[in-house]
């Protein structure tokens, strides 16, 4: 099957031919890749193309794609079922190795996506603190829940959608958006509404206005301001959950928020999401407390068996490792990029990396936003023509898994040495 063949047929049935937006290619241009397989750090598209992945699937594959153990341990589970809507023992099994790598988790909540986990945490937090504003910061995406589909950027961005019909004014109106890694911005506002907001939610590293790490002194700043109000301090690491260390960015931090949000590789690529946190405040969801929430296939078998195979073989990887490529990816490419005179800020924190092309210091959306999103584009397609797979947008991550070798590395530099001289 020719590739450039399924777009326009999945366009028949499927709104704008995709699932999830950002996988048009509209900020890109051109058509999308349709993959058919994929193992190691290789995807492979219908045409029978191959790529080096640097995309994969949007954070989950850090083992890289296909790995045989946690193949097994899908085919082992779904040989006694898919779903069952009743308790396993793989979610508890799940649950302690959650709590285990996170000294701000004792209890937690699976749910099926990390949209759900957010939106379950906006909840829980006001029915805790029985508020209703809520603080999000300009770029940070955490779901497509009504409360949080505001000034998101990621796909928002990457569309030019300012933002969403369908919101509610009046939801929209509890929701207020500051700008990240100002936390000036946030004294002042607790300062005046502080008995009013029931919960900050925040990307501990920012991964959909494209990476973007917290300043020293930001995190912290959020956790005082928090507790001096009665208000909940919630982390999404749905990306950075595991991704950055064995826990997520609060391990290596020394943060403890209030609550935090998981998901992408906690299910070893399979859909998954869960939300932990103190006990107390956990404790506030039904069936043991007022806040409801509820999930045919939360905890399903298949992403539990999945993700307790990923995380068990994380527990004893080396972070430091898939670290060193990625920086000597960042470092490749900031070479090139030098010696062509291109302006480029790549930004990198442990395995996660975004170039952007620009000459300003990227620390929040409005820098990022300053991006060449054109020149980004014709450097995309020159990189996917010639067998590198990136996020198809200016304003994503780009994540390096423990499949890539330095083989790999190499041959993605080289690769980009190639394309800068036809840009």
């Amino acid at each position: 099957m020719d590739t450039r063949n399924l777009f326009p047929r999945a366009k028949q049935v499927i709104p704008g031919g995709v699932n999830s937006p950002v996988r048009a290619f509209q900020a890109v241009g051109g058509t999308p890749v349709f993959i058919r397989e994929a193992a190691g750090s290789r995807v492979v598209d219908t045409d029978g193309q191959e790529y080096i992945d640097y995309l994969g699937s949007w954070g989950p594959m850090i083992l890289g794609h296909n790995r045989p153990e946690v193949v097994a341990a899908i085919r082992e589970a779904a040989g006694r079922g898919t779903s069952y809507g009743a308790p396993t023992e793989a979610e508890i099994g799940m649950a302690e190795r959650i709590v285990s790598a996170f000294p701000s988790i004792e209890t937690v909540r699976m749910v099926s996506s990390g949209t759900e986990a957010t939106m379950t945490a906006i909840r829980l937090a006001r029915g805790w603190t029985g508020r209703e504003k809520i603080v999000k910061f300009i770029g940070c995406y955490h779901g497509h829940a009504d409360s949080l589909l505001v000034k998101a950027g990621s796909g928002i961005a990457t569309l030019g959608i300012p933002g969403s019909p369908g919101i509610p004014r009046s939801l929209a109106e509890l929701t207020i958006p500051l700008p990240f890694n100002n936390a000036a911005a946030v004294r002042d506002l607790f300062a005046r509404f502080g008995e009013e907001i029931a919960c900050i939610i925040v990307e501990p590293v920012a991964g959909n206005m494209g990476v973007v790490p917290p300043r020293p002194g930001f995190l912290e700043a959020l956790r005082e301001v928090t507790q001096a109000n009665g208000a909940l301090l919630i982390f999404d690491e749905v990306i950075t959950g595991f991704r950055l260390a064995y826990g997520g960015r609060q391990t290596l931090a020394g943060i403890l928020p209030d609550l935090t949000c998981l998901g992408k590789i906690i299910g070893g690529g399979l859909p998954v999401g869960a939300l932990g946190g103190n006990r107390k405040i956990m404790e506030h969801l039904a069936p043991t407390g007022p806040v409801y929430q509820a999930g045919t296939l939360s905890g399903n078998p298949l992403a539990m068996s999945a993700g307790i195979a990923t995380l068990d073989i994380l527990r004893g990887a080396s972070y430091g490792e898939i670290d060193r490529r990625a920086a000597d990816l960042g470092e490749g490419f900031l070479d090139l990029f030098r010696t062509k005179g291109i302006p480029v800020r790549i930004n990198r924190v442990g395995s996660m990396f975004t170039l952007f092309f620009t000459a300003e210091e990227v620390v929040d959306f409005a820098t990022a936003s300053q991006s060449d999103t054109a020149l980004f584009a014709r450097f995309f397609r020159g990189m996917l023509a010639a067998g590198i797979n990136l996020a198809p947008a200016q304003f994503e991550a780009g994540f390096v898994s423990f499949a890539h070798t330095d083989a790999d590395i190499a041959r993605t530099v080289d690769t980009c040495g190639k394309v800068l001289k036809t840009l």
